[in-house]
């Protein structure tokens, strides 16, 4: 098995879009629409307000995820954009991704992190308990949304 490698990048970057759109297409799938229609800006990912991580697998970029600042305080950041590439799943990748995330946020002085998921994504809902997030009430874009499962951890 490939090592994983995780690098940052420009949410913009043509490696970062290629994956995010794949994301969008798996969650359209699922749900429907768009995939996601929360606003997102690639300068909301650009350091210190947040960053953008690739992960590669024999030099093939196969997953992503990112954070950027939520709320005022400045401690708080909200996990945005992970996704595994259909033929890297069960490899470890999400849960190196989410690691990295981790690390980078507490790097840049967030003690919290954040997360919107659905209930038609019982994969992430069960990696993100076996890290140690919990169920938290309902915010951002889809707060109202049926199936919203938001969750939380302290980093």
């Amino acid at each position: 098995m490939s090592e994983i490698e995780i690098r940052p990048a420009r949410f913009d970057s043509p490696e970062a879009q290629r994956l995010i759109r794949a994301a969008l297409t798996d969650l359209a799938q699922r749900y429907g629409g768009s995939g996601d229609d929360t606003p997102v800006d690639a300068a909301e990912f650009v350091p210190p307000a947040g960053e953008f991580l690739v992960a590669y697998l024999g030099g093939e970029p196969v997953g992503c995820g990112g954070w950027r600042s939520h709320g005022d305080v400045g401690d708080t950041a909200e996990l945005k954009r992970m996704y595994t590439s259909p033929a890297a799943r069960g490899r470890g990748v999400a849960r190196s991704v989410l690691a990295a995330v981790e690390r980078s946020a507490r790097e840049h002085g967030r003690r919290r992190l954040l997360l919107e998921c659905g209930d038609q994504q019982p994969e992430a809902i069960a990696m993100y308990a076996s890290a140690g997030y919990e169920q938290i009430p309902n915010f951002g874009f889809y707060r109202d949304a049926p199936g919203c499962v938001s969750f939380g951890r302290t980093l």
